[in-house]
């Protein structure tokens, strides 16, 4: 299993299709005790949140965002993650929107290298 996803920082590898989330959307993510969550913001989404749970490799969480059209919207994403060869993170996404009709896959991936767990 991959070590903790706290205070780590993903983005985008590209834009969502389907999605509102772009290759300048940020997501900073925090665990405890297998539970999840992040805030995100960038591109179309004024503000985001997910929160969810963790086990092993897997996340499962729901998300509800702000665009900056002023519209909310909240879906469900499940998640694998994967540790690439420079040691940073990778997050295969399955999601779907719960408030609209859509679905999709998407890659974030860890933008800064987290200093080595003490």
């Amino acid at each position: 299993m991959v070590s903790s996803l706290d205070g780590r920082v993903f983005k985008p590898a590209d834009d969502v299709a389907g999605g509102e989330v772009e290759a300048t959307t940020l997501f900073t993510y925090h665990e405890e005790n297998g539970e999840i969550w992040a805030e995100y913001a960038g591109g179309k989404i004024s503000r985001g949140y997910l929160v969810g749970t963790r086990s092993g490799d897997t996340l499962d969480f729901r998300y509800t965002q702000l665009n900056t059209a002023g519209e909310t919207n909240t879906g469900h994403c499940v998640a694998t993650v994967e540790t690439r060869p420079d040691g940073t993170l990778r997050l295969h996404e399955k999601w779907e929107w719960e408030s609209r009709s859509g679905a999709g896959t998407s890659v974030v991936d860890e933008v800064t290298p987290r200093v080595a767990e003490a």
